[in-house]
């Protein structure tokens, strides 16, 4: 194969993600398996100017439109996604000089054949290097809405939302922190290995680690820049790359050793194998996954972590009621959702993601928790779980949900929950997690009892 330059890489996944609308995530693997010839900090680098353009394009179309003569809509679309890796490297990454920026920009534009383009982004990108520092956004005290969503790079129906339900600090403080990079936090396979034993064994590698501040078995990577696939004990099952929010997930369910529990949408199975950690291995977990890809991937790390008192079944959550005969003891929903609360994770979901979305993903939530509530024993409980901050999503979907199925209550979690997950718990016995107040993923959590 012939080895192409990160930067031409990076362009071509913008360019895709404009033209088809597919997940970064799935970009970017596809991107990785099929160049192998890329080096670790070649991938480092296509990831950070891939993921900056879409945590930050709007700021950058805006920046571009300072300098521009015509209106953006009428530059050349690969043009356009030269211009905003070039502006992401002179206005927010440090350690690229300026000039290398701009002259890689003209070779870009220069290797796709568009030679009549090279003058104008040659021009554009010096005009805006001498006059970075006067860049004017909108007028914050006349159009709040704007000013937001250019300055933090989001659409103007999410800001709209955010101000109505949080009001102005807390949803300026929530979009900011959608921009920050997330921190690396494992959590740590306890049958294996004990948290302090394995943070020692990181410091003895060099590297920096600490205990998460809530989660018990989390562990926080500190500046850390390398791939966990290399850290020590990850290929014996040591640890699981998985956020606080997630790990928090398992804890509040509390399954124990012996009982039968589900995972409706088990996905690559992080929280599936928690709960199989929690429950010593003694039990069964049945993890659902539709997509085989993702059960085989799930399967793949439930072996590296010694994990076997999961039974993977390929299968859609609404049809469970159909392919289980005995109820459950505990059932695990991990709800697809809008994931608004893991913005800073994946922000190409600022862009894929719409106000009518919104709207339609409650009907499915509902779907799914009616499918669990069929499948659950009395005295069963049922823990509800998304990423996302959208109460259409969250308190409305459970509300709906005692509306039409009597024979459930919601478990007062802040009596309930561990001690050190109290805090977390607001005033509805609700888990609710904000990435710009607690510092982890936004999740949204309720335990429901069968009667």
């Amino acid at each position: 194969m012939k080895k192409s330059h990160p930067r031409d890489l990076a362009l071509g996944v913008l360019n895709q993600l404009t033209k088809q609308g597919f997940f970064l995530n799935d970009q970017l693997d596809r991107l990785f398996e099929t160049h192998t010839y890329l080096d670790d900090r070649d991938k480092a680098l296509i990831n950070q100017l891939v993921q900056g353009v879409l945590r930050w394009r709007l700021r950058l179309d805006w920046i571009i439109g300072q300098a521009a003569d015509s209106s953006l809509k009428k530059i050349h679309p690969l043009a356009l996604n030269i211009l905003r890796l070039a502006c992401l490297q002179i206005f927010f990454l440090d350690k690229i000089p300026e000039s290398a920026a701009v002259n890689e920009a003209v070779l870009q534009i220069k290797r796709k054949k568009l030679f009549h383009l090279a003058a104008f982004v040659n021009g554009l990108l010096r005009n805006l290097c001498r006059s970075k520092d006067r860049i004017a956004f909108p007028d914050k005290t006349r159009d709040k809405v704007r000013f937001l969503s250019v300055f933090y790079s989001y659409p103007e129906w999410l800001v709209q939302k955010w101000l109505a339900e949080f009001g102005m600090e807390n949803c300026e403080s929530l979009l900011a922190a959608g921009n920050q990079i997330p921190k690396t936090i494992l959590r740590v396979h306890s049958l294996q290995i004990s948290r302090d034993t394995f943070i020692q064994h990181l410091a003895d590698q060099g590297t920096l680690a600490k205990p998460t501040q809530y989660s018990p078995m989390g562990v926080e990577l500190v500046d850390f820049r390398g791939r966990v696939t290399e850290l020590p004990g990850f290929k014996t099952g040591w640890f699981q790359v998985q956020d606080q929010a997630a790990q928090i997930a398992a804890y509040l369910l509390d399954p124990q050793p012996h009982e039968k529990v589900l995972d409706l949408c088990a996905g690559l199975g992080g929280k599936t194998s928690h709960l199989a950690q929690l429950m010593n291995e003694q039990g069964l977990i049945i993890a659902l996954e539709p997509a085989w890809n993702r059960l085989k991937l799930q399967i793949q790390n439930n072996k590296r972590l010694h994990i076997r008192s999961v039974h993977p079944v390929q299968g859609d959550a609404i049809q469970a009621p159909f392919l289980f005969s005995k109820p459950f003891d505990k059932i695990l929903i991990d709800a697809p959702c809008s994931g608004l609360g893991v913005i800073h994770r994946h922000p190409d979901a600022k862009w894929n993601r719409s106000a009518a979305d919104l709207r339609l993903l409650p009907d499915f939530q509902n779907t799914f928790l009616h499918a669990a509530g069929a499948l659950l024993r009395p005295g069963g409980k049922i823990l509800y779980v998304t990423c996302t901050l959208n109460p259409e999503e969250n308190e409305r979907v459970i509300e709906h949900f005692l509306k039409t199925h009597k024979d459930f209550q919601l478990a007062p979690l802040k009596q309930t929950a561990p001690d050190w997950a109290k805090p977390l718990i607001n005033e509805n016995d609700f888990l609710q997690t904000f990435p710009s107040i607690h510092g982890m993923d936004g999740f949204f959590a309720a335990l429901l009892i069968r009667e």
